[in-house]
């Protein structure tokens, strides 16, 4: 590539796409760079060939960040044609024996479905829901800068109470809350969302944040597939004349055209191996020990009609947490961490058509699921993952037409941030949930002057929200231009 420009941004996900945005609307020529045939990175819908009209979301498929994110919130999905359809059930939890647990996003009516349980449920969320966007903006906020005033805003009564519940549900006090185990299980299933070890404090954090979002504004599906996310943030850089190339893999600065500073929405070990010869030592060193998460396997199922579950309740439900009891999610995200393959493997699995009819073609859906594995595990997941989902739906193969698994080794060949199956992009602790993907002042910055990080392998962290690309993309903006006023992303009129 030969061509000058302003910026050049490496990768098309969302949070690339935030960042490519963000620049364009500060009057900047940009130029994204993607390595795959379609742009979107984790936020793809492809047809994948199995069954006429069936499309698939090749990464994320429900997205409780969406409705919340600041971002998100400031470019207004809505107005640019994003149909953000929310399912009344969030998400369920079912059990052997035909129980189960239901999220509503109604908090009292989740409350009164958990019996003797549901006044600790309330309990739980109920502060939280209340004034929730201090929350969000507290756990995806730029970090360290404005800690401060975030944490004021919460103020010290409400941050006790955070604090409680945090040490509650990330430690063995956990097991303190509820009597029986369907709650306690509806709540380890959000916990999961973490990947990681089971109790902890990451996963209590994770918990309680999407926990709260799903009470608060829900856990949104878009119409059409994760693609309109994408396609609202491509129109908007192309109206402000931004430019896409596609399949076109960077594996080396000197590939890149000149600009006057670049943003990488990849992995740190990409970061390394792009920038390395020029990165400061201490910085090199420090992207260098980014360890990697447990991995994800995928499957891709068509779906003859609805899956069958024991409790009919469960089909009505956006996200489903197949994992069975609390302690058996603690021993299979162990195993995991461990580099060891469970038998019994904590599953998401999400049909689409139930939130959103229209997937629905001449009779088929698609159905979603991941499966949480070692990192770089080889093992086809179409079995294991068709396995767990029919203890708890019998039947479940008989309305399968047709399934694909992509191992965790193989995760990378979609999206290759995507190291190992790992859709963290860095192992979840406290540290690294604190200040991703280093110590640092800016934990943006590369180590070479004008290079940024800007993909979930930096703060805030995983999921669909735009936040880390809109972070370093303002402080792109303020150190390489000298733009110190915010963006404004509202829709042109």
């Amino acid at each position: 590539m030969t061509k000058t420009t302003d910026a050049v941004v490496v990768g098309s996900g969302p949070n690339g796409l935030a960042a490519a945005v963000t620049l364009a609307r500060a009057g900047l020529e940009v130029l994204v760079i993607e390595g795959q045939p379609t742009p979107g990175g984790g936020a793809r819908t492809l047809d994948l060939g199995l069954a006429p009209g069936i499309v698939h979301d090749i990464c994320s498929a429900v997205h409780p960040l969406a409705l919340a994110s600041p971002f998100f919130r400031e470019l207004d999905l809505g107005a640019r044609g994003v149909d953000l359809a929310v399912p009344e059930v969030a998400y369920a939890h079912p059990l052997d024996g035909g129980r189960a647990g239901l999220a509503h996003t109604s908090l009292d009516r989740t409350a009164e479905g958990l019996g003797a349980d549901g006044a600790a449920w309330h309990d739980l969320f109920a502060p939280l829901v209340e004034d929730w966007q201090p929350l969000v903006a507290l756990a995806l906020g730029e970090r360290p800068r404005g800690i401060a005033g975030r944490l004021a805003r919460i103020g010290p009564t409400r941050l006790v109470g955070l604090g409680s519940r945090l040490l509650e549900q990330g430690s063995p006090l956990w097991a303190r809350r509820f009597q029986g185990d369907v709650a306690a299980a509806l709540l380890t299933g959000v916990a999961g969302h973490a990947i990681g070890k089971l109790p902890s404090p990451v996963a209590a954090g994770t918990m309680l944040m999407l926990g709260t979002l799903a009470h608060a504004v829900g856990w949104p599906v878009p119409v059409g597939g994760s693609r309109a996310i994408v396609d609202a943030l491509l129109a908007d850089l192309r109206a402000h004349g931004g430019e896409v190339v596609c399949d076109t893999p960077v594996r080396h600065w000197r590939e890149l055209p000149r600009a006057r500073t670049y943003l990488f929405d990849t992995s740190a070990q990409s970061l390394v191996r792009i920038w390395g010869d020029r990165m400061a030592p201490h910085v090199r060193s420090a992207l260098a020990r980014v360890r990697p998460g447990p991995g994800v396997a995928k499957v891709d199922y068509v779906l003859s009609g609805p899956v069958p579950w024991a409790n009919p309740d469960v089909g009505r439900a956006g996200t489903v947490h197949v994992g069975g009891t609390r302690e058996e999610m603690a021993a299979s995200e162990s195993e995991a961490l461990q580099g060891r393959l469970s038998e019994h493997p904590f599953v998401l699995f999400s049909d689409p058509a139930v939130t959103d009819p229209g997937r629905e073609v001449d009779g088929l859906r698609p159905g979603w699921a991941y499966a949480h594995v070692p990192n770089d595990c080889p093992v086809d997941p179409v079995e294991l993952v068709t396995r767990r989902i029919e203890r708890y739906a019998p039947g479940f193969r008989d309305v399968v037409v047709a399934a694909r698994g992509i191992p965790a080794n193989r995760l990378s060949g979609h999206n290759e941030a995507y190291v190992g199956g790992d859709i963290a992009l860095g192992e979840l602790t406290m540290r690294s949930m604190t200040q991703r993907p280093r110590l640092a002042l800016d934990a943006y910055a590369a180590g070479v002057p004008g290079v940024y990080l800007c993909s979930s392998a930096a703060t805030p962290g995983p999921g669909v929200h735009g936040m880390s690309g809109w972070w370093a993309a303002r402080r792109a903006l303020e150190d390489r231009f000298g733009r110190t006023t915010p963006v404004d992303l509202a829709l042109s009129r």
